[in-house]
């Protein structure tokens, strides 16, 4: 990991940086910079466009994490740029016999995570679960998965293991039962926004047009 992700362009969408352990730095042409460590999240509205670099700031042990997009409605994919640092202190949890949840986004038992987005309304959930049951209601009009990066599950009576992904249905009942070993995983469901998608590199717009016109503005300079 130590090449890290140097200068590199997006638009259109949004990117989801959490961190489990390590260290990166961020720092963009729109002047932010910021430090996230284990348990940060990283919220970067790319909008109109921008240009960052997300580069290590450790030379060995464990770099590990998870990064999402998430698309933009049409009527905002030329907003203005955006970027948040959320600390970890910032991110409320809700404990129960046997699990503890991380709220980064969306709400859980009533708890609201500190990352809103109106258009896809997003539920993502980090679960510590040493034994019992987790249960989670999907909104009907939701797409989600469950992603187990330590230990097993059981979902919907099917075992999910470790670096397996599970595609729930919108309206859906989560109810995980963990391993012998317990299990940590993420749950992640969001609003599909039903308008065409068109994606290339790092840009996803609505058509091929679009794309074709942010790889001439990055070309040329006016990606910002």
């Amino acid at each position: 990991y130590l090449a890290g992700f140097p200068e590199h362009p997006h638009r259109g969408f949004e990117t989801v940086t959490y961190m489990l352990a390590g260290r990166m730095r961020h720092r963009d042409n729109q002047g932010n910079t910021g430090l996230l460590g284990p348990g940060s999240v990283q919220w970067m509205t790319a909008g109109r466009g921008i240009v960052h670099s997300e580069m290590p700031e450790q030379e060995n042990g464990l770099m590990q994490g998870f990064q999402l997009w998430v698309n933009l409605p049409a009527k905002d994919k030329m907003t203005a740029p955006r970027y948040q640092d959320i600390e970890p202190g910032r991110i409320p949890e809700v404990e129960s016999t046997g699990a503890r949840v991380r709220v980064i986004a969306g709400s859980y038992r009533g708890v609201r995570g500190p990352v809103q987005a109106e258009a896809t309304a997003p539920l993502y959930l980090d679960v510590f679960l040493e034994d019992g049951e987790f249960e989670a209601a999907v909104p009907v009009e939701h797409n989600a998965f469950v992603y187990v990066y330590e230990g097993s599950l059981e979902v919907a009576g099917r075992a999910v293991t470790r670096g397996e992904l599970a595609v729930l249905r919108g309206g859906d009942t989560v109810a995980a039962r963990a391993g012998d070993a317990g299990a940590r995983f993420i749950l992640v469901a969001g609003r599909p926004l039903k308008e065409p998608v068109a994606r290339y590199g790092p840009f996803v717009m609505n058509r091929p047009e679009e794309i074709q016109q942010a790889m001439r503005d990055f070309t040329e300079g006016r990606l910002a």
